[in-house]
């Protein structure tokens, strides 16, 4: 089973409306007992960086988080996607979760509307087990203002909007971060989120 980490700042609804068209099983949860009992994470949020990281805080999750996220995958979406990264800056310097290296940064688009809202493609520059069967040229819908700086080894895939923009990234082991939502993104965002889901039960023997 999936735990959905209720925090005060993600979008439950439609994540969840998600998951139950898929047959995913899940739960929504902020107690760090049933975090440990899940086979896998999943972290969404909207906001600001800042406010998302103080209401983990509050919920006493965050040494929780970063534990579980050594043992089992875990899928960041959005905002949730961004606090896996080392620091904020967004409304001041806010240290992050600290689970993939990098910052998150204003995007820099001379010309173009902040935040980026609306349909872009991706372009494949690393395989991970989400993107199996997800080609390059494939469409998410995002909607943010800031996006991740991060090396190069830590992006599958990448998008452009006035600068490249890493899309997908991943620790290499059991972190996962998808700055688009792919409960909102049509065909592929349901495969991403099986593959997050097939990639579990596989760390679990199958018997999630």
């Amino acid at each position: 089973m999936l735990a959905v980490i209720d925090y005060g700042a993600g979008n439950l609804y439609s994540v969840c409306n998600t998951l139950d068209y898929l047959n995913i099983p899940h739960t929504v949860t902020a107690d760090a007992e049933a975090l440990e009992q899940a086979s896998g994470l999943i972290l969404p949020g909207v906001g600001a960086f800042a406010d998302a990281m103080a209401k983990l805080g509050q919920a006493k999750l965050v040494e929780p988080i970063r534990q579980q996220a050594s043992q089992k995958p875990l899928l960041g979406i959005c905002l949730g996607m961004q606090l896996l990264f080392e620091t904020g800056y967004e409304f001041g310097t806010t240290p992050g979760l600290g689970l993939i290296p990098g910052t998150v940064e204003r995007i820099q688009a001379p010309g173009l509307k902040i935040p980026h809202m609306g349909w872009n493609d991706v372009t494949l520059r690393r395989p991970c087990p989400l993107t199996k069967g997800i080609p390059t040229g494939s469409y998410f819908y995002f909607v943010h203002s800031f996006c991740a700086n991060t090396p190069p080894e830590f992006v599958s895939f990448d998008t452009e909007y006035g600068q490249q923009i890493p899309a997908l990234v991943t620790d290499g082991r059991l972190v996962f971060g998808a700055q688009f939502h792919p409960e909102k993104s049509a065909a592929v965002g349901l495969q991403l989120l099986r593959n997050f889901w097939e990639f579990t039960r596989e760390r679990s023997g199958g018997t999630c």
